[in-house]
């Protein structure tokens, strides 16, 4: 158990509603449909009420600092289906990276593998006490567009499962593409920040609104215990 999933949760019964796509930039077609992940009648891009209110104000503050710039949405509300074929898919593609055959790993190398895997993707659990970020509809995985509608660089892919996908991995390089794609990362945190997300400590992308990980972030840096809003949703 990581220790944000010990936070508890005090749903506030907001409702999934679905991303204004005039109003973001979106990934199409969304990745993890492309590869059949099984959404079935349900959105990738659905969050919570109050996630899309402060994701509006998100945009707004980058629209003051970046005139003409736009968040770009990748992926926001996933059922646990949606969670454990992402989760096995990561799993299986590590392995590949890593010279093995995913039909074939040892228990011995499957834990280790998994132990990578799980830092950057939550355990697909239904234990309603302790649900992935994403199956809350908390949590959102986005990155920049500039003014001309090309996606920023960032350094390095979401989803990548390396030390590179760190908000500051780029901190102290003297290249100068991976200074600007520092730049830009806090540019994203601060934005992000600023209309009351908390950030992911392994993913520049990741951001989150209302869950677990949001309030165990939130109450150690207030010093004081504050509930998460959301729980899974159905």
């Amino acid at each position: 158990m990581k220790p944000y999933q010990r936070v508890p949760i005090v749903e506030k019964g907001e409702p999934l509603v679905p991303l204004p796509l005039m109003d973001f930039a979106v990934v199409t077609p969304h990745p993890y449909v492309a590869l059949g992940a099984p959404y079935g009648d349900r959105s990738p891009y659905w969050v919570r009420q109050g996630v899309l209110t402060a994701l509006t104000q998100a945009q707004t503050h980058l629209d003051q600092r970046q005139p003409g710039w736009r968040l770009q949405i990748f992926d926001a509300y996933r059922p646990i289906a949606v969670q454990q074929f992402m989760v096995d898919h990561a799993l299986s593609t590590l392995a590949r990276d890593r010279g093995y055959d995913p039909a074939q790993l040892t228990p011995a190398i499957r834990q280790d593998l998994m132990a990578t895997v799980t830092q950057f993707w939550a355990i697909p659990c239904t234990d309603p006490a302790t649900p992935p970020p994403h199956s809350t509809g908390a949590a959102v995985d986005l990155t920049l567009m500039d003014a001309t509608g090309q996606a920023v660089s960032m350094g390095s892919p979401i989803d990548e499962v390396s030390t590179r996908s760190y908000p500051h991995h780029f901190a102290q390089s003297a290249d100068p593409a991976e200074q600007q794609a520092h730049r830009d990362r806090q540019l994203l945190a601060q934005v992000m920040q600023d209309a009351g997300f908390q950030q992911h400590p392994n993913e520049w992308w990741h951001f989150s609104l209302g869950d677990q990980m949001w309030a165990w972030q939130l109450s150690q840096q207030r010093q004081q215990p504050i509930p998460a809003r959301y729980g899974a949703t159905a």
